[in-house]
């Protein structure tokens, strides 16, 4: 157990390090905060312009939402980065426990989401007047980390195909938007069509954000049990889809040699 749990954080934490070591201040800022700050202003100033809903609703859906960002395209990057600079050989050769190298990749990546929504829920109550109740706050932040988590486990699906697909960064970047659309974020699934609703109810995301509004407005975590435990059910779907995937696609390079071939 103590050899899984350092393989689990500490190399999870260096694998991090190693694959984003282009993270200072100078980029990390201007990418994983600028952008979500300037995407919270937009759409709401938007809705408002619009009167199509309150401030709150485009607040709390895109605070949330905001953590894909560095979610599905960080854990993308952290499982399919391996291939792409040709450390993926060496790591499979390890006598590591499978488990704790590919869900501790997860564990920096979901702190880092988990900083950037809470980045944007700041500035939510700074720029736009977003105040709810302090008795809101840690329902508020439950359901965060458990959206956080499911989006970490989208990514590790995305990831997980990125270790045979050539150009995972165009998949990962059309899921993003496509979470973006569809999810709720900024426009009701009952305005959607009954197709994309129902995609959208498969996607994470939109039952955290439907919890997170009604957290927001007064309901208890009690009233939205349900549908956290549907995010982090859809979390757990995501997760084991994803390490099966990253599996097969061990066995299989071990038959065929391509695994490690960019």
């Amino acid at each position: 157990m103590t050899t899984f749990l350092r393989v689990f954080f500490v190399g999870g934490v260096i694998a991090f390090r190693g694959l984003f070591n282009w993270i200072r201040p100078a980029i990390y800022i201007p990418t994983m905060l600028g952008s979500p700050l300037f995407q919270l202003i937009f759409f709401t100033k938007l809705g408002q312009y619009a009167q199509a809903e309150s401030t709150d609703f485009y607040v709390v859906g895109n605070s949330v939402q905001v953590c894909a960002m560095a979610a599905v395209y960080g854990m993308t990057m952290a499982i399919s980065n391996e291939r792409q600079m040709q450390t993926l050989g060496p790591l499979l050769a390890s006598p590591a426990n499978r488990a704790a190298v590919f869900l501790g990749r997860g564990v920096p990546v979901l702190a880092n989401g988990l900083l950037v929504s809470a980045f944007t829920f700041a500035a939510g109550a700074v720029l736009l007047g977003f105040h709810p109740g302090l008795d809101a706050v840690p329902p508020l932040i439950v359901i965060v980390l458990v959206t956080v988590a499911s989006c970490t486990c989208f990514g590790m699906l995305l990831g997980s195909v990125g270790l045979r697909a050539k150009d995972v960064f165009f998949a990962s970047n059309l899921a993003y938007f496509l979470m973006l659309l569809l999810c709720g974020v900024n426009i009701p699934l009952d305005v959607l069509p009954g197709w994309m609703s129902a995609i959208g109810r498969c996607l994470p995301l939109t039952h955290g954000i439907a919890a997170a509004r009604e957290v927001a407005a007064g309901a208890s975590f009690a009233d939205v049990g349900g549908l956290v435990a549907t995010e982090a059910g859809i979390a757990a779907a995501y997760g084991a889809a994803g390490f099966l995937l990253f599996r097969f696609f061990e066995r299989e390079s071990r038959r065929s040699a391509v695994l490690d071939v960019y």
